[in-house]
């Protein structure tokens, strides 16, 4: 049974470019047409860069052409500050590799995500943490703006409270801020628990909010802003079809010495496994999504290790050892 169909008969988009590359490379036994991937060894995990090429590509994996980077490292679940502060350096550096930056560009940041939902408010605690540099650029003296740039940020919070499309409210602020870039940090939905906080991945093709938890709502890009959007994001839930999906692999795994079950998951027809985990999810509606007891803590950790990333990517001036007394 292929996984990508599954997928799609459950509604679930993976958010993860490197998960549906590893899906989809898996299942044709041989590299994606239009797709290219580099890997990159780290002391703390690992940088997998999925670049789709051309319309091919896109098809396939079902999402734009651009550079989607993911650096990969369980070390966001550690308390361990030094770990911390290299994949922020880490960070920042793919940032500077894709940004189209000059001394006077102006920058804006937006924090995707509801505040009153911890798994859904990485954004919001990341615009918490981050320096808001443009202000100086008006008001303040010469000397308290060198080695910055002028930042603005943002928590727009979600179409529940604030009853207005969160596209428009980004739209309305680039309309009148006028920056050359947006950066949106967003939380995502993993395909597999080993995910959740243990990937960061950098886009530079903007965001659709909600797609991993079959919400499509208004994109976040250049086409619909006017101006480059990157995005960054880190899993923080996974939907629970996914995890009963890969129970009943397993166990079908676990018995594949057994006579006459060899083969038995592998016949079993994707619509049937559907019709199965939907039943059991019927109470709510189909969809639930599953985060760790731990989640409040990752999000604060993994929140700080973007901020920093950021402060050192977009603040040319900005010490790297030092960038901590920064962060609010």
């Amino acid at each position: 049974m292929k996984k990508s169909e599954l997928y799609k008969l459950m509604g679930i988009n993976l958010d993860l470019a490197v998960e549906a590359h590893n899906i989809l490379r898996g299942e044709a036994q041989r590299e994606i047409p239009g797709v290219k991937m580099e890997e990159t060894s780290l002391p703390t995990g690992s940088v997998k860069t999925i670049t789709i090429l051309n319309e091919q590509g896109e098809q396939v994996m079902g999402r734009p052409k651009g550079s989607y980077i993911t650096l990969e490292t369980t070390s966001l679940r550690n308390n361990n500050k030094l770990e911390h502060k290299e994949i922020g350096e880490t960070l920042a550096q793919k940032l500077k590799e894709i940004l189209p930056l000059n001394d006077e560009s102006t920058i804006l940041v937006i924090g995707l995500g509801n505040w009153n939902a911890t798994p859904d408010a990485l954004g919001p605690k990341v615009i918490n943490l981050s320096m808001a540099t443009r202000h100086l650029f008006q008001y303040a003296p010469e000397e308290l703006r060198q080695g910055l740039r002028p930042v603005a940020v943002l928590a727009p919070g979600v179409l529940g409270i604030t009853g207005i499309e969160t596209a428009e409210i980004i739209k309305g602020t680039v309309d009148h801020v006028k920056p050359d870039i947006v950066i949106c940090i967003d939380a995502l939905a993993a395909g597999g628990v080993e995910r959740i906080n243990g990937s960061i991945q950098v886009s530079t093709t903007g965001i659709s909010p909600g797609s991993g938890i079959g919400n499509k709502r208004m994109g976040i890009n250049e086409e619909t802003m006017g101006v480059p959007v990157i995005a960054i994001g880190v899993p923080t839930v996974v939907p629970a079809g996914i995890i009963a999906h890969q129970a009943m692999e397993s166990v079908f795994q676990h018995l594949q010495s057994t006579p006459g079950l060899q083969d038995l998951y592998m016949r079993l027809k994707p619509i049937a496994v559907n019709e199965i985990i939907s039943q059991i999810l019927e109470p709510f509606g189909g969809q639930l999504m599953v985060t760790p007891k731990e989640i409040d803590e990752h999000i604060s950790t993994t929140a700080k290790v973007i901020a920093m990333g950021l402060a050192i990517a977009l603040h040319p001036g900005m010490p790297p050892d030092e960038v901590e007394h920064y962060i609010h």
